[in-house]
């Protein structure tokens, strides 16, 4: 055989044109994590100011004019309030100005992102520091001392994404694995859902119990596992069901290659650039670490919108799987094969 003959017997052109996939999914990989995580700054922060009516104008004037307009400041009516609104996750973070003394209060949440937490106590001791006053920063939710960065839940729902994309995958695609018809797209939905209950389960439980590292309920974290691994798993049938193997690559892409840098794990939300501050929310990995994140430190505060998020992506994905395997008619060689062994 000539070379050019090996070569196709090789790589046959359905092998080639999938490992140009492949390479244009590490290409986008590389794009997105460094894209989203490369140069992280708070925009557009949400932000509190308790002042004295004459000085909280100025105040407010102030800091809207700060370069690259990291926050986006508004006038609460006192210390209370900005900490409610904080728990409730409508604020990042607050100022109480003492308009008796030259000492001023930074209340944040580190339980939201230490990073940012972190990065408003530097800017807000610069800003004090100009106008020669002091800063005490004051933590209303806290990480735990055992959740390094407050990662735990980022990680938590990346472990929960990747078993749910990794189970559908195998039932959708391994040796001896039928094109899915009605009985075997329920069956498969069946066996996704006893996995995701099983998964959200043990995550909840590591995480918890056992390693200490995020607080608050074992069993709403349980219920919240149990919606990501079936959202992310039924979003991959759905995928392998309309677009065969190649299903598996755009749920990556989904889930990991976009889903990922743009969850506020590493970087809360408002560091991101704004592609990834917009998307992030609608995608299982960002609705997960922000509904456990407020789990775990916000008294489960805010956590409908996120809940929605992959509930909407649970039942459209269960569904586009159960309309084409109803669409997809019984390939002639398996009818057959029924047919005879039927016979005998």
């Amino acid at each position: 055989m000539s070379l050019v003959e090996e070569l196709k017997s090789a790589v046959t052109p359905r092998a080639a044109l999938l490992v140009v996939g492949v390479l244009a999914l590490q290409l986008l990989f590389i794009a997105s994590y460094v894209g989203a995580l490369h140069n992280p700054k708070p925009k557009d922060v949400p932000f509190g100011v308790v002042a004295p009516q004459q000085v909280s104008a100025q105040l407010l004037g102030r800091l809207e004019r700060l370069p690259g307009e990291p926050l986006a400041p508004r006038t609460v009516a006192d210390e209370a309030q900005a900490r409610k609104q904080i728990m409730n996750r409508e604020l990042d973070g607050a100022l109480v100005v003492n308009p008796g003394g030259t000492t001023d209060t930074l209340l944040v949440a580190s339980g939201g992102g230490t990073v940012l937490s972190s990065a408003l106590e530097t800017l807000f001791t610069q800003v004090e520091g100009a106008n020669r006053r002091t800063l005490r920063t004051v933590d209303i939710a806290p990480a735990s001392k055992q959740d390094f960065d407050g990662l735990s839940a980022f990680y938590l729902v990346v472990g929960w994404c990747v078993g749910g994309y990794i189970c559908a995958a195998i039932l959708a695609i391994s040796a001896g694995s039928r094109p899915a018809n009605r009985e075997r797209a329920i069956i498969r939905l069946g066996v996704l859902a006893l996995y995701s209950v099983l998964g959200g389960l043990g995550g909840a439980v590591v995480v918890g119990p056992i390693l200490g590292a995020l607080p608050g309920s074992v069993a709403a974290l349980w219920g919240l596992g149990a919606l990501v691994v079936f959202a992310v798993g039924a979003a991959t049938l759905a995928l392998q069901s309309v677009f065969g193997i190649v299903g598996i690559g755009l749920a990556i892409l989904l889930i990991v290659i976009a889903g990922n840098p743009s969850a506020g794990g590493a970087f809360p939300l408002p560091m991101l650039p704004p592609f990834w501050n917009a998307i992030g929310p609608a995608l299982p990995p960002g609705a997960g670490t922000w509904a456990a994140r407020s789990i775990a430190y916000f008294k489960g505060n805010d956590l409908t919108g996120s809940l929605l998020v992959l509930s909407a992506w649970a039942v459209v994905g269960s569904v586009i799987t159960l309309v084409m395997s109803s669409l997809k008619r019984t390939p002639e060689s398996e009818r057959i094969t029924g047919e005879a062994g039927s016979a005998r």
